[in-house]
């Protein structure tokens, strides 16, 4: 059975993702940070469908944590085979109330914490034909207004998806990025509705999309032997 360990696991988009790869017969551990509610009514929901998901504590801008999260598992495990850093976190003002704090805290999250875990899991994974798959967004390809440090992130995380996956590429780890567009999830329930009417009319398809689709995405990266350093938008032609 192949392992997947999945960031910011429990909400949203990363739930989604967590119940794809059950579904397709992964061991799923989900990893989360402070809302242990959530984690834990995530876990029910999926243990009333039949699935048993792990859930682990950890945050993943935190060295420490994380290597103590990846010792565990591995010698729990033994192997992760597909690791999705999906924790992120966003924030939504003008430049100048974007405090250095409130930057570095995004960086953290969103970028220090894909390179903290793919650094302590990519030993395991040569040679065995594994995949990490790093959620981006549609505003690290284009930008966003008033997003500026989160379009930052995004925009990094593809650079360090196109980069990392040249460098393992000999050694049989494959690293892809999908890029979610506008997405039906709390992070994006800031918007009143004629902000998302306007979102709207700027989709080709004509919708927001759902977490399942981004979820299916990472399941086509995780099983297609032949992808890497790729950044598959699901963005309903948002990005074109």
């Amino acid at each position: 059975m192949k392992t997947a360990l999945i960031t910011g696991g429990t909400k949203g988009i990363g739930k989604a993702i967590a119940r794809a790869f059950l579904e397709r017969g992964y061991e799923v551990i989900m990893n989360y940070d402070r809302d242990e509610k959530a984690a834990l009514a995530a876990q029910e929901e999926f243990n009333m469908m039949g699935y048993c998901p792990v859930l682990h504590r950890a945050d993943v801008s935190d060295e420490m944590q994380v290597s103590d999260m990846f010792s565990e598992l591995l010698s729990l495990y033994g192997k992760i085979d597909v690791l999705v850093n999906n924790a992120g976190i966003s924030f939504y003002d003008v430049i100048q109330n974007t405090s250095p704090a409130i930057w570095d805290r995004i960086f953290e999250v969103n970028v220090r914490g894909a390179y903290l875990c793919s650094r302590a899991v990519v030993d395991n994974m040569l040679g065995r034909n594994c995949c990490i798959i790093n959620i981006a967004s549609v505003w690290g390809e284009v930008g966003a207004s008033c997003e500026v440090a989160y379009s930052a992130s995004k925009g990094a995380l593809i650079a360090f998806t196109k980069a990392l996956a040249k460098e393992l590429a000999p050694s049989g780890v494959r690293v892809n990025c999908v890029s979610p567009g506008v997405i039906d999830t709390d992070m994006n329930s800031r918007f009143g509705p004629d902000e998302v009417e306007d979102l709207i009319s700027r989709i080709p398809l004509g919708r927001t999309g759902r977490p399942a689709e981004v979820a299916a995405a990472c399941v086509l990266l995780a099983e297609n032997t032949y992808i890497t350093g790729e950044v598959l938008s699901v963005g309903g032609g948002f990005a074109k």
